[in-house]
């Protein structure tokens, strides 16, 4: 049986609000994770090992930072001469163009692109998730079930209410709640979804034309298609996590040093990134590395305790993070004190500064605060550089 065609979109267009003052100056897709690697490596890195080579990436919110990251494809196999990587930021002079109100406005924009390449299927994807999922998979059960649209789903540990609810039963999808305020299960959708490209395109131009239009995905797109027509449940049983809030963002690193985390080390699916050449981190005589992943070019001098240190950040002696992340080219001078602290890109913390507590919500230093020595910043504060 001949395959089907397959174009992957992903919506990297947000602007992260959740996520504070770590996306005031870059796209939450552009957001560094586990060190080295960016977020939107990971829907990159899973297209790659599906070997689907026809990817677009939607823009919006500070696409420059996402730019930069992502160049021309070439660790994702995208720089190719016929398909590979589409960039597609908002544009003006015809019909569709400006800025999208949501993730299925946004798609919506996109309709004539969709039209000209003529795909059979359109495989959307968020790119703020952290999964491993073989696509392939995903277009099996789509076949198979001979509807026009397959939800990957996955079940999770807590609230569900921010998330689409699915109702489900012999693979069929037969309910679908956006965000309710009292969740009946804890199957939510996975923001992957795989649909005809035809029945894509009429369910999306016909509810334009409605009262109220396109918005996100689950205020008429998807439950438009669960009342009107057969929806395939592909589930997903594999570590999935949304990491959209500063509190979720934190626990992905926190789980990355353990057993139970996202694995960025399966040789079998690695993640690939376009990562910056850099010394190994150097650990000085004196330092005290516990249950932690240090990054190249870091430098470590103090004691890190269940900590993620990212590429060219410093820790002096007499310095103390623990329960944090440091990002990229952050420092904690001596005497500091960092616990359960996010410290954004070349952020400081002065010597004898103390930010955050082990029994309080997360701190965040933003991108380039500097916390001036012997201050204290309390638990759950989030600093703005910027900020008066």
């Amino acid at each position: 049986m001949k395959r089907p065609t397959i174009l992957a979109i992903i919506l990297a267009g947000g602007a992260g609000s959740r996520l504070g003052v770590l996306t005031d100056r870059r796209s939450k897709p552009a957001m560094s994770f586990g060190g080295h690697y960016r977020l939107i490596d990971i829907p990159l890195s899973n297209l790659k090992h599906s070997h689907i080579p026809d990817v677009w990436i939607v823009e919006q919110y500070l696409p420059y930072s996402l730019n930069d990251h992502i160049s021309n494809g070439r660790p994702w196999d995208l720089d190719r001469t016929s398909g590979g990587l589409r960039i597609l930021p908002p544009y003006e002079g015809a019909e569709g163009e400006g800025f999208a109100e949501g993730n299925a406005d946004a798609l919506h924009r996109q309709a004539g692109l969709i039209r000209e390449f003529d795909p059979d299927l359109v495989l959307v994807l968020s790119a703020d998730h952290l999964y491993r999922l073989d696509f392939r998979d995903v277009v099996d059960t789509h076949l198979a079930a001979e509807a026009p649209l397959t939800m990957v789903t996955t079940t999770i540990d807590g609230d569900a209410s921010r998330y689409g609810v699915v109702q489900a039963e012999h693979g069929r999808v037969t309910g679908f709640d956006y965000k309710p305020e009292r969740p009946e299960s804890n199957l939510v959708a996975a923001e992957i979804f795989l649909y005809d490209a035809d029945a894509l395109l009429e369910a999306m131009d016909r509810l334009a034309e409605a009262d109220g239009g396109l918005k996100d995905y689950g205020d008429s797109l998807i439950p438009d298609f669960v009342e009107r027509q057969a929806v395939a449940e592909h589930r997903l049983d594999g570590y999935w996590r949304d990491v959209g809030t500063i509190r979720s963002y934190w626990e992905a690193h926190m789980e990355l040093l353990t057993d139970n985390g996202f694995d960025l080390h399966d040789a079998g699916w690695p993640i690939l990134t376009a990562s910056p050449q850099l010394m190994p981190a150097r650990v000085a005589a004196g330092a005290r590395i516990e249950d932690s992943l240090v990054s190249a070019g870091a430098t470590v001098r103090g004691t890190v305790v269940r900590s993620v240190i990212g590429p060219g950040a410093v820790v002096e002696a007499g310095a103390y993070v623990a329960d944090s992340v440091l990002l990229q080219d952050s420092k904690a001078r001596s005497g500091a004190r960092l616990v359960r602290v996010v410290a954004d890109a070349s952020s400081e913390a002065g010597s004898g500064a103390m930010a955050g507590s082990s029994d309080g919500d997360i701190t965040v230093l933003g991108s380039g605060a500097s916390v001036p020595g012997d201050q204290k910043i309390p638990a759950g504060a989030e600093l703005d550089p910027e900020a008066p």
